[in-house]
């Protein structure tokens, strides 16, 4: 057609350019680091601090059972203490709707 001018060529969209941002407690550098490590010995390192923990909690839970018996009370008072239990378990277990006889 007359005035129509020759169609724009389609515009070329720019591909993304990826880049690598740090996380909450760790740097580029370490994340960096992280990758290149080999699966080994990324393995060796997790078993290493799984261990640890282990042995750290296990401290702990020694440590608090020492004081709670030494804390425990003793004669009349514990069982004043106690709650009678509510019928169907205090947990909530499975509940019976039907009527016993």
């Amino acid at each position: 057609k007359k005035g129509k001018a020759d169609e724009s060529a389609k515009k070329k969209t720019r591909k993304a350019a990826k880049f690598q941002k740090a996380i909450v407690g760790m740097s580029v550098d370490e994340l960096n680091k992280k990758k290149a490590m080999k699966t080994e010995i990324r393995q060796q390192v997790q078993a290493a601090k799984d261990e640890q923990a282990k042995k750290a909690k296990a401290a702990t839970k020694a440590k608090a059972k020492g004081k709670a018996t030494a804390a425990a009370p003793k004669g009349k008072a514990a069982d004043k203490q106690k709650l009678p239990k509510a019928p169907g378990g205090a947990a909530g277990g499975k509940k019976d709707f039907k009527a016993r006889k």
